[in-house]
């Protein structure tokens, strides 16, 4: 049986299985990602960036995101990347200083309890199932997006229950990625319950999302069991 926790937070044994996770996959990371990279860019794309913007990456894992939402930025924009692993994040240091970008800012840290700017333009959620099951962490990032911030979120999902082999090849890759299978059904739900307008792409038999949308002016009141 799964460890109760209070509403709204994540358990840090939770944590402490995620960071254990992406350190031990540190050096195959970006070598499993790879086949992938045309759904990052996608997601980078749907962003709609400005320059000048102020774009947060959570989960941003090695860094692979960076180049793209620095070049769509600029020079008078702003990318503030987190992740809790530190192993992870030390790769994304390296990057950075390779690439001499003054206006990236690295930060380790869990998604709920990261320093981010005030009224963010935009937020890329790339394969990060664990921070969009988290109360706690969409809570907080979005109090942190300024009304009408650019969202996009991508993902693995369950796909048909007739595609068994393809939900058995989700539940693999899935085990490296995540501490546990809750919302895999639609993982975009928990923002869509918040209020964010997302419009929802799958591919790949449907084993991979993407979804696009703004953040709400107003956080309307989510409801609770028994409410109409």
């Amino acid at each position: 049986m799964r460890k109760q926790t209070p509403p709204g937070a994540q358990p840090e044994d939770g944590h402490a299985a995620a960071r254990a996770l992406y350190g031990w996959r540190v050096s195959s990371y970006e070598l499993q990602l790879a086949p992938y990279e045309f759904i990052r860019r996608i997601a980078v794309d749907r962003l709609q960036l400005r320059p000048g913007d102020c774009v947060l990456d959570l989960g941003c894992g090695t860094g692979m995101s960076l180049p793209l939402l620095r070049e769509a930025v600029g020079p008078a924009g702003r990318v503030v990347a987190v992740d809790q692993s530190a192993e992870m994040l030390a790769l994304a240091r390296l990057r950075l200083q390779r690439a001499g970008w003054g206006n990236v800012a690295l930060q380790c840290a869990a998604a709920e309890a990261a320093l981010l700017p005030r009224q963010a333009d935009a937020v890329l959620l790339h394969f990060t199932h664990d921070i969009l099951q988290s109360p706690a962490a969409l809570d907080h990032l979005l109090r942190h997006l300024r009304p009408g911030a650019r969202i996009a979120v991508t993902g693995l999902k369950w796909t048909a229950p007739g595609l068994a082999p393809w939900n058995v090849l989700v539940g693999l890759c899935m085990a490296q990625s995540v501490t546990h299978y809750e919302g895999l059904q639609a993982p975009w739900l928990p923002l869509q319950d918040r209020g964010v307008q997302l419009e929802v792409d799958t591919l790949v038999m449907g084993t991979i999302f993407v979804a696009h949308g703004i953040c709400p002016g107003r956080r309307p009141r989510r409801r609770t069991e028994g409410s109409v």
